[in-house]
């Protein structure tokens, strides 16, 4: 190794939502940590110490890293040469097919190699398609870089990483005792709980986690279904069947399960056994759905052509600014075939043709709760049709 690396840390993609958190966590450990990365608008807000997304706690700890000296920020790729340990934060996306594009991690690799360095430790830290970090072990080798891989997957729930990632235990693997030790001692700056684990155990370990989630909302939205076609009012059952109840704790209420991990890595893992994963292509199914039968389900009981309809709320989940993947845009689609009018609003995300919310409220005559912000507490609707699928309201959620 050589003797000096500038910085402890360097993150690719370091302003986004996986990487800016792990960046900022580390340099408060006192790591000196370099963010490279492309974005410009979200460079130069992340040097001004305001965070480019909401995050728990997150921006306070930003501007104190930046005080002292900790974070730096560049767009410059040879900074990657100069840092002890490469986080890379590029995940495996799928194609319009809903299988793996390898090849894109593949670009990314060709793009960046001639910066990885004698001795440093690359981790990866997104979602990548199993056995990925195998093949880029093997880039690595055939290149002639003498370098440790990793794949140390992040676990945390978007909008609590700070907090998180101190209290969940950190899952690494690596090919070869020097780079689990590299990888245990750097995660150690943030728990002392770590889980080690091959490298195609960690990325499966990874995708089964996030695929756990997504099948628990499918149950959830699927029972929802049924109590209402029945016309029967899924939170009552649910009340009774959880209370006290403790081996039923963990059933989910019905809601847009979205957001930009757990339908793409359901997708991967059923491309990896050969899509014979029959229980996450019906809990896609089901998921994916949802918005269509919340509509159709509205559409048999309300003459909707002549109605204005207002959606409340446009992130993928509650107290969140990420609109990636969220269902409320797809539910918005269909509407818009259906109704007179259909009028969005959300208190973190901004779009040129969203309303306010009184404004949402006043022009509509059916409501729909999409996404469950905090802010949406206690609001006077006016006598108006509300619809709430996650019963937020504590009213039920029957259609």
């Amino acid at each position: 190794m050589p003797e000096i690396f500038e910085y402890d840390i360097c993150t690719i993609g370091g302003c986004g939502h996986v990487g800016l958190p792990l960046s900022i966590m580390f340099a408060s450990k006192g790591k000196k940590v370099c963010i490279y990365d492309i974005n410009e608008e979200w460079i130069s807000l992340v040097s001004k110490g305001v965070m480019p997304f909401k995050e728990e706690g997150a921006e306070e700890i930003l501007k104190s890293v930046l005080k002292n000296g900790n974070l730096t920020l560049s767009k410059d790729p040879q900074i990657i040469s100069k840092s002890e340990n490469v986080v890379i934060v590029i995940g495996t996306p799928v194609d319009e097919f809903l299988n793996p594009r390898l090849s894109e991690i593949k670009k990314f690799f060709d793009f960046y190699i001639d910066y990885f360095t004698k001795g440093q430790l690359i981790i990866l830290r997104s979602t990548i398609y199993p056995g990925t970090t195998e093949h880029i072990n093997k880039w690595l080798e055939d290149a002639n870089k003498n370098l440790d891989l990793a794949f140390c997957p992040e676990r945390i729930a978007e909008g609590f990483a700070v907090i998180e990632l101190e209290k969940l235990p950190q899952i690494i693997s690596s090919f070869n005792d020097r780079g689990i030790k590299r990888a245990k001692e750097l995660f150690s700056s943030l728990t002392n709980d770590i889980v080690e684990l091959e490298p195609k155990e960690a990325e499966l370990a990874k995708l089964f986690t996030n695929v756990w989630r997504y099948l628990k909302f499918a149950v959830a939205n699927q029972f929802f279904m049924i109590a209402n076609d029945h016309g029967l009012d899924y939170y009552k059952i649910h009340k009774a069947i959880t209370h006290n109840y403790p081996r039923a704790k963990d059933l989910p209420s019905s809601g847009f399960a979205a957001g930009p991990c757990l339908f793409k890595d359901t997708m991967q893992l059923a491309a990896f056994h050969e899509n014979n994963f029959y229980l996450g292509h019906s809990a896609m199914l089901i998921n994916e759905g949802l918005p269509n039968y919340l509509v159709q389900s509205l559409k048999s009981k309300i003459n909707l052509s002549d109605k204005t309809v207002g959606i409340l709320g446009m992130a993928f989940k509650g107290g969140s600014d990420d609109k990636r993947s969220s269902l409320s845009y797809k539910l918005k689609k269909i509407l818009e075939f259906e109704c007179k009018e259909v009028l969005c609003t959300d208190p973190f995300i901004k779009e040129k043709y969203f309303l306010s919310l009184d404004e949402v409220i006043n022009k509509s005559s059916i409501l729909i709760l999409a996404t469950p912000h905090n802010e949406y507490k206690n609001i006077n609707f006016n006598n108006k049709t509300i619809i709430d699928i996650w019963n937020f309201y504590g009213k039920g959620g029957l259609i």
